[in-house]
């Protein structure tokens, strides 16, 4: 009698173990709940697969929310040696909707309405800076 209960409980453990991993899989943070509006206007990755990947963003942010705009950065992917852009900007209209590889990656009409820029170096360097084209 008593290895039933013992099988029961082990089966129970097993259940809640199963069931608690699942809620964490499934309730991870992600760009939904930043406290600001962000919405992203273009994306350029290179072509290269051997070398370093470089990816850049522009993004339409509503508020100037600093750590929301550091927080949307990391949820942004990263490739290791690679290097990964984040250009904010404060007018959806004015938001650059292509990107070139060359910097400074979009004409420079759109530079004074570009808030924050967030960079993640090859090393996983992380840098917010505020007014960049000031």
């Amino acid at each position: 009698m008593k290895t039933q209960y013992l099988i029961y409980g082990i089966i129970i453990a097993v259940i809640f173990i199963i069931v608690w991993i699942g809620m964490d899989t499934f309730t991870q943070p992600g760009i939904s709940d930043l406290k600001g509006t962000y919405s992203e206007a273009a994306f350029y990755r290179n072509e290269n697969n051997t070398g370093p990947v470089t990816r850049i963003y522009t993004v339409y942010a509503a508020d100037t929310l600093w750590e929301d705009m550091e927080a949307y950065g990391n949820f942004m992917p990263h490739t290791k040696y690679g290097n990964t852009k984040v250009f904010f900007f404060s007018d959806l209209e004015q938001t650059p909707k292509e990107i070139v590889p060359e910097v400074p990656h979009f004409d420079a009409e759109y530079e004074s309405y570009c808030i924050g820029k967030y960079e993640k170096s090859a090393m996983g360097e992380v840098s917010v800076i505020k007014f960049p084209f000031r």
